[in-house]
This record gives structure tokens, C-alpha cells and sequence, in this order.
């Protein structure tokens, strides 16, 4: 099952990072997304995490407060202490302008005769 939001990229808040038990560095970044999507069209407003070096110094890069993106997630449940925190793992982040390009450019091209 795939999860997906598309709205405006609210906040980016600061990053996490640290070092692991075994001595290698990670960093986690959370962002919101907010849209107009809720019940007679009231915002909605969700909280994504990215967890990887790799993946925050990108997302950082290509990414600004106020652009419109649509979001892949796995929604994440963990228990601790009999407290159950529920988190959505951003996998994807792309831009939506550049979603609607490419899906311009595949009708295009789709020219078959019959």
C-alpha cells in the first residue's frame, strides 16, 4: 500500500543528529506538509520524518519552505512502556511541478494510431 500527500511543504524543523553504539554518524529531519484536504476542505497539516545522512543532506538540498511537493510514507507504529508513538517515514519527496512535467511528457509521447 502506498501512502500519499500532496501539499505545501510548511516548516522544516532543525535536524537531529548523533552517533550510533557502533560509532556511525546518522541525522533525522522532521517537516510538515499542509493541504487543504480535510473534512468541507479544512486544513490538514502532517508531520513527516527522514531519517540518513544521505537522505537529509538531499532532502535539504533540493527542498524550501513553501514549495508544493508530493510525499511517499510508511506509516510507523513502535510501543514503549506500554505508549504506543505513531510516526510517518518520508521515503520520497518530489516536487510537484516536476510530477506534472513528467506526466506531460508521457501523454505526449503516447502518439499510437489506434
Amino acid at each position: 500500500m502506498e501512502n500519499t500527500v500532496k501539499g505545501t511543504l510548511s516548516k522544516i524543523l532543525a535536524g537531529e543528529a548523533g552517533t550510533s553504539k557502533d560509532g556511525k554518524g546518522w541525522k533525522k529531519i522532521t517537516f510538515t506538509v499542509a493541504n487543504n484536504d480535510g473534512y468541507e476542505g479544512r486544513e490538514m497539516l502532517y508531520a513527516f520524518e527522514i531519517f540518513g545522512t544521505e537522505k537529509v543532506d538531499n532532502f535539504i538540498k533540493y527542498n524550501k519552505e513553501g514549495s508544493a511537493v508530493e510525499v511517499m510514507f510508511n506509516i510507523q507504529v513502535n510501543e514503549w512502556q506500554g505508549k504506543y508513538y505513531t510516526s510517518l517515514q518520508a521515503w520520497k519527496v518530489m516536487s510537484v511541478e516536476r510530477v506534472e512535467q513528467a506526466t506531460a511528457t508521457i501523454e505526449a509521447t503516447d502518439d499510437l494510431p489506434f
